[in-house]
């Protein structure tokens, strides 16, 4: 079985038919329940609001007001809706990140090139890989 099938249970028989492809299912098929995801009309309807930010609003950056992206304004934002309860490290480089970013968002070559980062920073860093093997 090389095919993904989705159930969305939103009725009984929903329901039923996710079990009975569950009996059928071959050996070493795996199942996943989780929650769903949300909308494409709950994540466009954010964009007009952070775009509004964008053009209307300037924010202290590195001590100075400077007008923000769309995207920079979700980052602040989204930091404000958690709390603000985000972890900051410093840079290797200096300046500062954001800790919980994630790279599953990441295209095939992406990974690729952010892997190569990964060992070239292994290098500089003199860390020792064989020691978790």
């Amino acid at each position: 079985m090389t095919e993904k099938v989705i159930f969305r249970f939103v009725h009984y028989e929903a329901r039923k038919r996710a079990a009975e492809y569950c009996m059928l299912a071959p050996e070493g098929s795996i199942a996943e329940f989780k929650d769903a995801t949300r909308t494409l009309e709950q994540n466009a309807a954010q964009w007009p609001i952070l775009e509004a930010f964008a053009k209307q609003k300037k924010w202290p950056v590195n001590g100075e007001l400077c007008w923000l992206t769309e995207e920079e304004w979700k980052d602040i934002l989204t930091a404000a809706y958690k709390k603000e309860r985000v972890r900051l490290a410093q840079g290797i480089d200096g300046g500062v990140v954001m800790l919980g970013q994630r790279t599953s968002k990441f295209k095939k070559k992406e990974f690729s090139e952010w892997l190569e980062y990964l060992h070239y920073c292994v290098a500089r860093f003199e860390v020792d890989l064989k020691r978790y093997e």
